[in-house]
């Protein structure tokens, strides 16, 4: 059976600062989605940028969305962590708490679209390589 349950979550660093790098961002992408099909659920998009994450996930009926969560949060932070090293500002950290929505059907292309535009709607906390493909994005809008 096809399940419909799309919800949209917002998390932020520690403080609201700027602790999201390349790296973590890169290893962030490879981490949640797989987190999240062990929690039986399913990542539609991510938007990531120096200060918070957003997902739009489809989840299963029986998906615990605290237990989903913490394993995204805590799991993702630890494992940054410990492939990049801990830096001088004690590595990623997570603010307590998240931000979660649901999403009717009809509403899944434009929270999509939301959720992938993060580093347009956030310039000043876009990551290096998003800035290259915002603009991109940006001139192709332009000339169409």
């Amino acid at each position: 059976m096809r399940h419909r349950i799309h919800v949209h979550v917002t998390w932020t660093t520690r403080d609201r600062e700027a602790l999201i790098d390349t790296g973590a961002m890169r290893i962030l992408e490879r981490l949640l989605p797989r987190i999240a099909r062990q929690e039986r659920s399913v990542v539609l998009q991510l938007g990531v940028v120096r200060t918070h994450v957003h997902l739009l996930l489809r989840l299963h009926p029986t998906t615990s969305i605290p237990r989903l969560l913490q394993r995204l949060k805590g799991g993702s932070s630890v494992i940054v962590n410990r492939e990049l090293g801990s830096t001088a500002r004690g590595g990623l950290r997570w603010a307590k708490g998240y931000n979660i929505d649901s999403i009717s059907p009809r509403a899944v292309q434009a929270v999509r679209a939301y959720v992938r535009d993060q580093a347009l709607r956030h310039p000043h906390e876009a990551i290096a390589p998003l800035k290259l493909v915002s603009l991109a994005r940006t001139a192709e809008r332009s000339s169409a």
